[in-house]
């Protein structure tokens, strides 16, 4: 179970890339769209290293 949480995490950092992608695509069309896909990604980076941590909480308890 502790490896698909672990790649469930990746996730969030695939995502991540993604809206930067996207912000920087439409960053001289429409700015304020581009502002929302950065905080997006701040949200998904944050959800990656909360996860994480959580994770080896989890993982550390159990052993």
């Amino acid at each position: 179970m502790s490896k698909f949480f672990r790649y469930f995490e990746y996730a969030y950092l695939f995502f991540a890339a993604f809206f930067i992608f996207e912000a920087v695509r439409i960053w001289n069309t429409e700015r304020n769209r581009a502002y929302l896909f950065l905080f997006f990604v701040l949200i998904a980076v944050f959800m990656f290293f909360f996860k994480r941590r959580f994770r080896h909480k989890f993982e550390d308890r159990n052993k």
